[in-house]
């Protein structure tokens, strides 16, 4: 008997998880999705406009009992997972010393923590083709003053993402990086209420990341940077001393007296 083909998406609930959820089924023979988000509402809502069934699983992987119940499921379905995809995360824009003890672990808990143990309880169950794709940001590539921790994260979920890649070559597994430059979700109603971050020189759609994430899919590359305004940035962090380009964003952003 065939193991059942699945596709897993976390932080499926919006933004760029959810059009990369939508659009999977036309993309991947798969079975069934996996969608996991702490909005189950919104998942099953999700649910009613794929053409494969699903399953909604209200987690919040900050919590450990989350990818414990993960695992176990897993487990017993034994499924062969063709796509896992690693949308959930956060960030917050404000001085290091400013944001609150329950952000700055969660932060970390969810975009570092919960991503790598999602992989380690998934990877077991993908076989030749099939691919991991993590969310990671431009922020990556840069120290970001106001948003030190964030960017920090999506650093290690960057560096994670291209070792981990390199070592699933034998086993033809990829994973991929996706760093997205500003784009137009619900992310900044929780990163920035305060309207720390006020300059943004260019604001992509989420159709767009999930068009270039899933063009990226089908190629060997394991990371990907969506968009010219977002490549040129790159571009300039590769460049450019990490001291000026930090400077540079303080002005664009007048934080310097913040």
């Amino acid at each position: 008997m065939s193991r059942k083909r699945i596709a897993i998406v976390t932080g499926a609930s919006s933004g760029i998880g959810k059009l990369i959820a939508q659009g999977l089924p036309q993309r991947y023979e798969v079975d069934e999705l996996w969608l996991i988000a702490r909005n189950e509402d919104r998942l099953l809502a999700l649910g009613e406009t794929v053409s494969v069934p699903i399953r909604a699983l209200s987690l919040d992987l900050t919590e450990e009992e989350s990818v414990s119940m993960l695992t176990a499921l897993l487990e017993e379905e034994q499924p062969d997972v063709r796509v896992l995809v690693n949308a959930s995360g956060y960030g917050k824009f404000e001085r290091f010393d400013r944001i609150g003890q329950d952000d700055a672990a969660g932060m970390v808990d969810l975009n570092c923590r919960a991503l790598t143990l999602v992989m380690r309880a998934v990877l077991p169950y993908c076989t030749q083709g099939s691919i991991i794709v993590n969310i990671a940001s431009v922020a990556a590539f840069q120290p970001v003053p106001f948003g030190a921790e964030y960017a920090a994260t999506k650093a290690y979920v960057l560096a994670l993402s291209r070792a981990v890649n390199l070592e699933l070559r034998p086993r033809k597994i990829r994973v991929l990086a996706v760093c997205p430059y500003w784009t137009k979700t619900a992310f900044f109603d929780r990163a920035n209420p305060q309207g720390l971050i006020t300059h943004f020189d260019c604001m992509y759609d989420p159709a767009f990341i999930a068009k270039k994430t899933f063009s990226a899919m089908k190629k060997k590359k394991d990371y990907v940077v969506p968009g010219f305004v977002a490549k040129a940035t790159h571009a300039a962090t590769k460049l450019l001393p990490h001291s000026l380009v930090m400077r540079v964003f303080i002005g664009q952003q007048k934080l310097k007296n913040k």
